[in-house]
């Protein structure tokens, strides 16, 4: 059967986990894809390298991240954070969130590998979602 989690539970299941998906629009149509997070202090931390992610986030702000746990078809949680989309700007606050991120992430990620080997790479963009509400259901959890 099917329920619904708490608010608790649910920021539970985002802080613990470190991949979701990110829905935004783009365009006129929805865009959904894979993001490695960290989240603290209600803010979804995040980077990126610019193109169609970015593009849509800094049109339309408003976003969505989607998490799952599933243990199998007839026994898993998901729950989804709304929020507004941010840069991180200031240097001291940029290295604080790539920190974060590293923290949890100690190999490079594909961004970080892409920026290495090239001076004339763009910069990563850091990011917050500032999540102001979630959402929870789950089945079948023990």
């Amino acid at each position: 059967m099917i329920s619904k989690l708490s608010e608790e539970e649910s920021l539970s299941l985002l802080r613990d986990k470190r991949i979701a998906r990110l829905g935004c629009v783009a365009g006129n149509e929805p865009y959904v894809v894979p993001l490695n997070y960290v989240f603290d202090n209600h803010c979804v931390f995040s980077h990126s390298l610019p193109g169609r992610k970015l593009t849509a986030m800094r049109e339309n702000p408003r976003v969505c991240v989607q998490v799952d746990e599933i243990k199998d078809l007839c026994s898993w949680k998901s729950i989804i954070a709304y929020g507004q989309y941010e840069e991180i700007i200031e240097p001291a606050e940029r290295e604080r969130a790539l920190n974060r991120l590293l923290s949890s992430f100690p190999k490079l990620t594909p961004v970080e590998s892409l920026s290495a080997g090239d001076a004339a790479s763009p910069a990563p963009v850091m990011f917050c979602i500032r999540v102001d509400s979630i959402t929870g259901i789950s089945e079948g959890w023990e």
